[in-house]
């Protein structure tokens, strides 16, 4: 009757122990699944954030570049402007010279 009880119980132990086993396995398996997976979306998530990182530089290179023209702009049109001026200053002088010369 021990003899049984011993047998039983020996042959509940392997069982277990073989559960525990391939469970363990699972577990291994999909814990390094996991992590190849992790570490290519880790991987992407760098390389996009990488390429946001050089967007944003251009962004603010192509503001630069903008800033810039917009101040070319500014001292063109002050320039054209002063120009405009003089012609007409020039215009309402020479005005009576209209009546000789129609144009």
């Amino acid at each position: 009757m021990v003899l049984l009880v011993f047998l039983i119980s020996l042959a509940i132990v392997l069982v277990a122990t073989i559960v525990c086993v391939v469970r363990g396995l699972r577990f291994w398996r999909r814990f390094k699944r996991t992590g190849r997976a992790f570490s290519t979306e880790m991987a992407l998530f760098d390389e996009r954030s990488a390429r946001t990182e050089r967007l944003l530089a251009d962004s603010g290179r192509a503001s630069e570049e903008l800033e810039t023209a917009l101040a070319r702009l500014r001292a063109s049109r002050a320039h054209m402007q002063v120009l405009l001026d003089s012609v007409a200053r020039a215009k309402k002088r020479i005005g009576w010279l209209r009546a000789f010369f129609p144009v």
